[in-house]
């Protein structure tokens, strides 16, 4: 059984969507906190010390986990891909462009940048692959071979 959709506030066409209202209400209240703590005397803004997440796909392969992480506009020098022995972290930073005119919405993050993933153990951390195409940071984790069964013959 399906029931009938209401919308408070009219139809999307009349308001723009319900998604769009909301991202405008967030950036409101983190101006608003941003102005509060420059205010009291705090002089870096939550934006300054809050990283991202950019998005990102873990896939897994029968050789590999490759994880392809969404960076549109960052160059390789801005970003760093580190392993550790069940951790793989991706983090960087997009600085601000200069512009002329004031900007009226962002809908680009800006900032520091951070995206990790825990890796099973099996994994060749030595030869991990990483590259940079069409803003697509791609990172390839190849498994360790597992040993295989093999039958063993017994003397006596």
């Amino acid at each position: 059984m399906t029931l009938p959709a209401r919308h408070r506030h009219g139809t999307l066409t009349e308001r723009g969507s319900p998604r769009s209202e909301m991202t405008t209400d967030f950036e409101d209240i983190f101006e608003r906190m941003n102005r509060f703590l420059e205010s009291a005397g705090l002089s870096r803004s939550l934006s300054e010390t809050m990283a991202w997440a950019p998005l990102a796909d873990m896939t897994e392969t029968d050789d590999a986990y490759v994880i392809e992480c969404e960076l549109p506009g960052v160059k390789r020098e801005d970003i760093d891909v580190e392993i550790t022995e069940h951790e793989l972290a991706i983090t960087g930073e997009i600085t601000e462009r200069e512009r002329e005119g004031v900007l009226r919405r962002r809908g680009r993050p800006v900032g520091r940048f951070e995206y990790r993933a825990l890796l099973p153990t099996d994994v060749r951390a030595d030869d991990v692959e990483a590259a940079l195409s069409d803003g697509v940071l791609k990172v390839t984790i190849p498994k360790a071979k597992a040993a295989k069964p093999r039958h063993i013959e017994i003397q006596g």
